[in-house]
């Protein structure tokens, strides 16, 4: 990746004569079935200006309530944006996995028609994967469906497909049919696919055009992107189908950790590459993993969240299994009917 990024022919993005970068989001609209894609250096920009493109400020979003859109990314869509956030609970549905999308609950919520009284639904965001649900991945029927709701009800739609190839490996499904589910899909690079930086926002070709000046707007124009644009075309040769390893290195994770503490995660629900714990005091259990060299992340009082890449291979994650489960299996049992988020 190195080489190839060392390697690249550059030009000027900003006035739109970087090669490489053009080639770059080429494909990535091709992929997704789409007409345009635009460049841009985080998914958080990215989304930012994928939910703009269809919501002007006053306006409504729906989304979950652990959505990446409204938890990590600094209220920038209200910030930057002027938009307005409504929310479903993110376990829809009892028994769902968490994240998983409920077009009943959805269309229910749609008020696109408002009058001068309530705040109007302009888009609705479904993220896929959902990061803080662990990785779940939303089926294929499940977005068509929501897609012929929204449309029906004049509402658009933005998929946040930070991780959108693992849940295409994960699922078998093509990335071009998710591409068909939104009007405007961001897509990531540096997440499993292992590039530095990157994320490309992708739509009509009316709407990127608007993108440019988003972007611009956002201090997101940057120079000789052909360097950064061909770790993505690396990254798209090279490393989607080997995302299946992650899969599994997570899996092993989350068998090793309901072993030594049964309950904190159900393996079965793991179907890509990130592992949600629940645990009685995460930052203490994460200060304690990562005095012993293991990293995970403390995203509440008791939520952990371990996450694979190509970073991580078998013996890292054999180890990181060691240390978790034995400090899992030290944490004092927590007394029967104790509340949990």
């Amino acid at each position: 990746m190195r080489a190839a990024m060392a390697a690249a022919e550059v030009g000027d993005d900003v006035y739109g004569e970087d090669p490489t970068t053009t080639a770059l989001e080429r494909r990535v609209a091709e992929l997704l079935g789409h007409e345009a894609a635009l460049f841009g250096p985080s998914g958080s920009m990215t989304n930012v200006i994928g939910v703009r493109l269809l919501v002007e400020p006053g306006e409504e979003l729906l989304c979950d309530s652990l959505a990446h859109v409204v938890r990590a990314e600094l209220g920038a869509h209200a910030a930057l944006g002027g938009v307005t956030t409504r929310t479903w609970p993110a376990l829809a549905r009892p028994g769902a996995p968490v994240g998983r999308v409920d077009p009943d609950v959805v269309e229910a919520m749609l008020t696109p028609d408002a009058g001068p009284y309530l705040v109007s639904t302009a888009a609705v965001a479904v993220e896929n994967t959902h990061n803080f649900g662990g990785g779940t991945t939303q089926p294929l029927a499940v977005l068509q469906d929501l897609r012929e709701r929204t449309r029906a009800a004049g509402v658009a739609l933005h998929l946040d497909g930070a991780r959108l190839w693992n849940a295409a490996v994960a699922d078998g499904v093509s990335p071009a049919d998710y591409g068909a589910c939104a009007d405007t899909v961001s897509v990531c690079l540096s997440k499993g696919l292992g590039a530095p930086v990157g994320s490309l926002v992708v739509g009509s070709a009316e709407r990127i055009e608007r993108a440019r000046v988003l972007r611009k707007r956002l201090g997101g124009g940057m120079r000789q992107t052909g360097m950064l644009a061909a770790a993505g075309l690396h990254a798209l040769d090279h490393h989607v189908e080997r995302l299946a390893q992650d899969h599994a290195r997570a899996a092993t994770l989350a068998r090793a950790c309901a072993r030594a503490r049964p309950g904190c995660v159900d393996p079965e629900a793991v179907s890509t590459n990130i592992v949600v714990l629940d645990v009685p005091d995460a930052p203490a259990l994460a200060g304690a993993a990562a005095d012993r060299g293991v990293r995970v992340s403390a995203l509440g009082r008791r939520v952990l969240r371990l996450v694979t890449h190509l970073d991580v291979d078998d013996g890292d994650v054999e180890r990181a299994a060691g240390v978790l489960g034995e400090l899992l299996a030290a944490l004092p049992q927590e007394r029967e009917g104790a509340q949990r988020p």
